[in-house]
């Protein structure tokens, strides 16, 4: 009965916390005791840390080949035999009696639990810090996941109770920070050190009790004098501000503004504070309180938004034609780029988005000039990038269907600037989901191909065969519909037959997802006459196939015509879409 009510009832004994430290291991003695993958990344770790690594493991063991690389060029010591006691008071340092620095088990499995006791009973009588795999139990001290940037170390542990857990803690910490964030560390230390090295020199602070910062980190609370307000009264304090400002710097600028801070600037924080105020006139009653601060802060602000980030080109697909089908990625791409060039298709609202300081180029394509169109837009991104601009190359659907990117992609790579790709949704996929066309249907259509209806040159493509089950999307097809359907019902140009039905359900999508779409239900028999008595609005597209009628129908009709588009009636509420102008994202951009 009272076993029952100790698992129904579980007493939670909470855990001191452990106490974390940083330790200096220049020239300790680290032993390893195995040789497995763990045991190399420990040897890793204390090579890190300057320690040495003395691996004991047998002469048969299998050695991990990372670190049998290091045994090779010397990194690693491996004595080939098993552990002996004497090890731990016999292979350390000479100055603490030979009694080595700490040591690592990483010995696993149940029969080797014998041996982990023993070496972390021998180890915590003698107080050598002792880590054992797997084994909270048997340690003395945990090493928790690190991320190190220079002079900045950041530790994450959870005790034992999860070490995975910690390692995503850990990426998740360092995503935060500003990218070689340890070089402003740096930066600042160095600024400090310069501050106390002058003050020294001139001994012009002689007391600087409540103005220096302590040197430990973990300090309880500020002093009172920390936001005390800061006068240039006298000489004395004239030459205390400079450090007292540096500390407010610390604590209360944002971390990307710190990271702002270049080598130039730290010439420019010195020249300030050796160049004190002038002392006020004695005849003057108003106490002078200049307190410029020796960096601007919009300037390093402004840095960090543009001079801080490198050239960069972005390929980003706008998706079929409504706002709301954009990606998060591309509509912060669009509203931080610097340039946008645009496919000439790409619709308005989207365009709407744009904030109005930023410069649009709209692809100047037409008959006989896409060449000379795409050659234009590729020399003008070319040209911002070695302004050190950030480029937006906005295309329609997705920018890796049918949308050059993998040419641009290579034409860019090739001068030095590696593209960041976004996808977009496909007007391939999405413009027969809006029109009612359920592209993949069981026992109807089991797989589909997505074509361009227009070749290299304006050429007619070659179509597929007709398959029963197939569905054909093709795209930019509607200016040579005529000469595609009749590839389709007849001969392709290579003399092969296509076969399919003039009965074949078809499905002509305009504008897909926008206020204006249209769609043109038919057959392969009349589609042709269809669009010429509606006319074109492009973009459109095309979609072949039984799954045309799965949901809808023509009811006997030669062909039906759909106009306006409802999809998002509802959704939309509560969301930023575009109004008009577009004020209202404008104004986000702005703010950015």
């Amino acid at each position: 009965l009272c076993q029952r009510i100790a698992l129904l009832n579980p007493v939670v004994i909470k855990m001191p916390a452990l106490l974390l430290t940083a330790h200096d291991c220049v020239g300790h003695i680290h032993l390893i005791v195995g040789s497995n993958s763990i045991a190399n990344a420990r040897c890793a770790k204390s090579i890190e840390v300057g320690a040495k690594p003395i691996v004991i493991a047998p002469q048969d063991a299998d050695i991990h080949y990372a670190l049998e690389k290091r045994i090779e060029t010397g990194q690693v010591e491996w004595l080939k035999r098993g552990f002996e006691e004497d090890d731990l008071t016999t292979l350390g340092r000479d100055d603490i009696e030979k009694v080595v620095d700490a040591v690592f088990v990483t010995l696993g499995g149940k029969e080797s639990l014998d041996t982990r006791t023993h070496i972390s009973t021998l180890c915590r009588r003698k107080r050598i810090p002792v880590n054992v795999l797997d084994s909270p139990n048997l340690c003395t001290f945990s090493l928790p996941a690190t991320h190190s940037d220079g002079p900045l170390q950041i530790g994450i542990t959870t005790s034992g109770k999860g070490c995975k857990l910690a390692t995503r803690i850990r990426r998740e910490v360092a995503s935060l920070l500003p990218p070689n964030f340890g070089s402003a560390i740096e930066r600042l230390g160095t600024i400090r050190r310069r501050i106390w090295e002058e003050d020294h020199r001139s001994q012009a602070l002689e007391d600087t009790t409540g103005l220096a910062e302590n040197e430990d980190d973990d300090i309880p609370a500020q002093k009172p004098t920390f936001n005390q307000l800061i006068s240039e009264s006298d000489r004395e304090a004239a030459k205390s501000r400079r450090i007292r400002w540096l500390s407010q710097i610390c604590e209360y600028w944002p971390l990307r503004r710190l990271a702002s801070i270049t080598d130039s600037d730290i010439d420019t924080i010195l020249q300030s504070y050796t160049t004190p105020s002038p002392t006020p006139s004695t005849t003057t009653t108003t106490t002078s309180t200049s307190t410029t601060p020796p960096l601007s802060i919009s300037t390093l602000d402004l840095r960090t938004l543009h001079h801080n980030r490198p050239p960069r080109i972005i390929l980003a697909g706008s998706g079929p034609g409504s706002p709301s089908l954009l990606t998060l990625a591309t509509h912060r791409a669009l509203v931080t780029a610097t340039l946008i060039l645009a496919d000439k298709l790409v619709p308005s609202p989207i365009l709407d988005l744009i904030p109005r300081r930023t410069p649009l180029h709209i692809a100047r394509k037409f008959p006989g000039n896409a060449d000379a169109a795409q050659a234009e837009l590729l020399t003008l991104g070319l040209a911002a990038l070695q302004r050190g601009e950030t480029v937006l190359r906005l295309k329609q659907g997705d920018p890796y269907v049918y949308g050059r990117g993998g040419e641009e992609y290579a034409w860019f790579e090739e001068r030095g600037y590696v593209p960041v790709v976004l996808p977009g949704v496909t007007s391939a996929l999405s413009a027969p989901l809006f029109a009612g066309v359920p592209v993949t249907s069981r026992g109807v259509s089991d797989q589909v191909v997505i074509c361009t209806g227009t070749g290299r040159k304006g050429k007619t493509p070659l179509p597929p065969q007709w398959e029963e089950g197939m569905t054909v999307v093709f795209l930019m097809a509607l200016h040579r519909l005529g000469d595609l359907v009749w590839s389709l019902k007849g001969f392709r140009e290579d003399g092969e037959v296509c076969g399919w039905p003039k009965t074949t359900p078809c499905v002509v999508v305009e504008r897909a997802s926008c206020s204006d779409q249209r769609v043109v239900r038919s057959t392969l028999e009349f589609v042709v006459q269809a669009v010429e008595a509606e006319g074109s609005r492009p973009p459109g597209l095309l979609v072949v196939g039984k799954a045309c009628e799965v949901l809808k129908g023509r009811g006997g009709a030669n062909w039906v015509v759909e106009e306006g588009f409802a999809g998002f009636e509802g959704l939309d509420d509560g969301v930023v879409a575009p109004q008009g102008d577009g004020v209202g994202l404008r104004e986000l951009a702005d703010e950015r």
